[in-house]
């Protein structure tokens, strides 16, 4: 693959203010109305059901979440996020597999139980890289607990035990914060038929395909959306089947680097250098 006559190569480690983001936002179809019929109330004999379906969605996405396919569930919606890379595109190709495993195992649960389902949307976008934020837990429990250990009120087990519960007031998912990538997401599956994302399906953002058409992955309907007053548009590929095989260079010649979707989503082939004086700023 030639790169880009304006790009320089980008160093190992090279670090920028802002990052390229794939993220995958999906939203059990029909929670919101089911919930509604119980009027919100969980000890109504109908919200049972929901309630069930809604631990089981939870469990699903936590079997499959790990240090590199991070998740955040919120209710009935999930997304996942990952900083791809600039020099290569396995991570492109690694979170992809991801989410549609994720995806199907959702499904699969879903159609078993009689639930019709999840519709997810992967985007790309950049997402500014803000100092990490330092959550300090309750002094009190902490001051507490460690008092009573010195006093030998509490053994060393007994102390651990009880820290791990001390939660902060404040908690956040910096990888989510200013990331354009969950706002496409988010906001496009919210479109839902109306936006043409329809059903319980994949779709999948053109930006991180070197070429939308190929065979790889498997799907021929195109979805060209355009948010009406935020001004987010993108195409979209339904996708209908992701063969399972590992990164492969067929797979690797149909997906692009971090580099290249930020070439994309910048409409500049300059678009390193542009990152690169932004370090500066």
């Amino acid at each position: 693959m030639s790169r880009p006559k304006n790009n320089p190569p980008v160093s190992q480690g090279q670090r920028f203010p802002f990052q390229i983001s794939i993220v995958a936002w999906g939203d059990l179809l029909g929670y919101g109305g089911k919930i509604a019929e119980a009027q919100f109330n969980p000890l109504d004999a109908r919200a049972k059901n929901s309630i069930k379906r809604m631990r089981n969605f939870h469990r699903t996405v936590a079997e499959h979440s790990n240090r590199n396919f991070r998740s955040l569930v919120i209710n009935d919606g999930v997304a996942t996020f990952r900083d791809l890379s600039l020099r290569s595109s396995s991570v492109s190709h690694d979170f992809l597999m991801r989410s549609w495993k994720l995806f199907q195992s959702i499904n699969q649960e879903e159609t078993q139980n009689g639930h019709p389902g999840i519709r997810m949307v992967v985007a790309c976008g950049f997402r500014m890289r803000g100092r990490k934020t330092i959550f300090e837990p309750d002094h009190g429990k902490v001051n507490s607990i460690l008092k009573r250990y010195r006093e030998g009120r509490l053994s060393a087990d007994q102390a651990i035990r009880e820290a791990s519960t001390v939660r902060p007031s404040f908690d956040s998912v910096p990888q989510l914060q200013a990331n354009f990538a969950f706002t496409k997401a988010y906001v496009a599956e919210s479109s839902g038929a109306a936006g043409g994302f329809t059903g319980a399906n994949f779709f999948l953002d053109t930006s991180l395909l070197k070429n939308p058409d190929s065979s790889w992955p498997v799907g021929d309907e195109m979805v060209d959306w355009h948010h009406p007053t935020l001004g987010l548009d993108s195409v979209f590929k339904k996708i209908d089947r992701l063969p399972p095989d590992g990164f492969t260079d067929e797979a690797s010649s149909k997906l692009k680097t971090g580099l290249e979707v930020a070439q994309s989503l910048a409409g500049d082939p300059d678009v390193l250098n542009a990152l690169r004086r932004s370090r500066k700023d």
